[in-house]
């Protein structure tokens, strides 16, 4: 689910009452930049080693853990985009919610444990540990660095949207200076306050996500007696669909590629997520395989608690709100939730309904400075580990130059963000978070699986895998419809349209899996069997894990 979808358009009907109480607005959003700079300054007086930089000393404990995993996994799409689902297609839109919390359950019982045990910093030293180093870190850094950019362009786009226009920014050049802005601040978190800086930052983060779609929660549900019955029958009643909007279909049942496609969107979301570079790398900020496991598990609890409000959000606009008023607002529905707030606050014009809106742009704002700091750093700590030290200087570096790479490459990385985000603040930019989850799902997952559970899986089949569901999810999501052929397209003048799907992982993810196991068998190489013995030990025990 797109981010700057979400957060770009979702202030739009509102803005008019943004502009009687910018002084509040201006305030929250002070308030919590000036916090987090405090917190990553803080932090930064405790970085002192690699293990700091890139894993926070391993000194969070399970719960803190799993709370900033929380705050990097629940997005402003989450809370925007899929309440906007749900308002205008019902049961459809809350098949979202299931997908996203599902895809926790892939990573609890076949990714977290093992890889804390087996890694170090990156997913490419699960890799480098039973295969040739130079050629499956270059690998596994370059799909780690390419899903974070797409990330990364995304929230920034996002980024520059929402504030322009909740602080009545019009100019290209005032939006290209927020991008700018944000691609500023994201550099400072990560290069002053590491991975420290950053989980704080994430855990703040969280909180305020959390307590603000409780408040717009309790606030919906109060207006109907704490009914759901009464609630749901309201919004089917008011969708003007009756029935059908409690059942399947909507979205999802028109045709025989739509629902190849929401197969195809399902896949991508539960796989793509034990495969996205900084979630994997929050596995290593703790000190053992079982707080692992137990952060996982606090950010089920946690994320699941999220999405049941959610339902709430969406089902309560569509009960509040005339879905002609959505869809005026916005196409996609995103403006959902910040709609139903201000009628719950008080209607629009009213001081309630600007301080709830108020609250939900900062908590927005939040949300993307928290992502966009754990990707950047997941992306430069994988060039810094995997490329530079490994590869370019041969293992030879020392952890002084290796956090002074990871920090340049971070500049690199944000400055690269900032020009990608100002050029594509006007664009849909949907397809280009669907490509990093299909990307995720297609490159990395499968490279990870076979590396942690099959003695077979060799250099080659790596390789393979990779860059093989790489090159498969781009080409794939770049001759698709998301990117030309219909209005709502990237390009949607254009059409060079083929693959008829907008997600490519029904494709891509099997691919990946497949180009792995081939590219084992055809391999000339012979297995390292003592070293995946080494690590079968090691990831399931913990036995000389770092």
């Amino acid at each position: 689910m797109s981010d700057t979808t979400a957060t770009g358009a979702a202030l739009l009907a509102a803005a008019s009452d943004a502009s009687e109480h910018r002084p509040l607005i201006i305030t929250l959003f002070g308030a919590f930049v000036v916090a987090t700079l405090c917190i990553t300054v803080w932090a930064g007086r405790q970085t002192r080693n690699a293990a700091d930089f890139y894993a926070g000393g391993r000194q969070f404990t399970g719960f803190q853990n799993g709370l900033a995993i929380s705050g990097d996994y629940m997005s402003a799409a989450s809370f925007l985009g899929i309440a906007g689902a749900i308002a205008l297609f019902g049961y459809d839109g809350f098949l979202y919610s299931i997908g996203f919390l599902v895809a926790w359950l892939v990573a609890l019982l076949l990714v977290a444990e093992p890889l804390r045990n087996s890694g170090r910093y990156t997913m490419g030293d699960v890799l480098a540990y039973r295969m040739r180093q130079r050629p499956v870190r270059t690998a596994a850094g370059t799909s780690t660095i390419v899903v974070s950019i797409f990330y990364l362009l995304a929230q920034m786009a996002g980024a520059g949207v929402l504030v322009s226009l909740l602080l009545g920014i019009t100019s290209d050049g005032g939006k290209v200076a927020i991008v700018a802005l944000v691609g500023i601040l994201m550099i400072v978190y990560v290069t002053i306050g590491g991975m420290k800086g950053t989980t704080w930052v994430q855990m703040v983060k969280a909180v305020l996500l959390i307590a603000g779609t409780l408040l717009i929660t309790f606030l919906i549900l109060w207006k109907f007696d704490f009914n759901l019955s009464d609630l749901l029958g309201t919004a089917a009643s008011n969708s003007g669909k009756g029935t059908a909007f409690l059942e399947p279909g909507l979205k999802y049942g028109a045709s025989g590629t739509s629902k190849l496609d929401f197969i195809s969107l399902g896949i991508a979301l539960v796989l793509g997520t034990a495969g996205l570079p900084h979630i994997l790398i929050r596995f290593y900020t703790v000190p053992t395989a079982k707080a692992a496991r137990k952060s996982v598990n606090w950010a089920i609890g946690i994320i699941g608690a999220f999405y049941l409000m959610t339902i709430v959000l969406g089902f309560g606009a569509a009960a509040l709100l005339e879905p002609g008023d959505i869809i005026a607002s916005n196409k996609a529905g995103n403006t959902a939730a910040p709609l139903a707030a201000l009628e719950v606050g008080g209607g629009g014009g009213s001081t309630g309904g600007a301080i709830l809106l108020a609250v939900i742009s900062a908590v927005a704002f939040a949300t993307i400075l928290a992502v966009v700091a754990g990707l950047t750093l997941a992306s430069s700590s994988s060039f810094a580990h995997d490329i530079y030290a490994n590869v370019i200087r041969k293992g030879q570096a020392t952890e002084k130059e290796e956090v002074r790479a990871a920090r340049w490459a971070t500049v690199l990385i944000g400055v690269v963000s900032i020009a990608l985000g100002a050029m594509a603040r006007d664009l849909n930019v949907a397809g280009l978070v669907a490509l990093a989850f299909a990307v995720a799902a297609s490159a990395n997952l499968p490279t990870i699986l076979y590396s942690l559970f099959w003695k077979r899986f060799t250099t080659q089949g790596a390789l393979w895998s990779i860059y093989g569901g790489l090159t498969a999810s781009v080409a794939l999501v770049l001759f698709s419809p998301v990117v030309s052929g219909k209005p709502s397209s990237m390009f949607p003048s254009a059409d060079f349209a083929w693959f008829p799907l907008e997600n490519p992982g029904l494709i891509s993810i099997p691919l990946g899996f497949l180009l792995g196991w081939l590219g084992s068998l055809l391999s000339k190489e012979e297995p390292d069997k003592g070293k995946y013995a080494e690590l079968e030990v090691k990831s399931l025990t913990g036995v000389g894990a770092h």
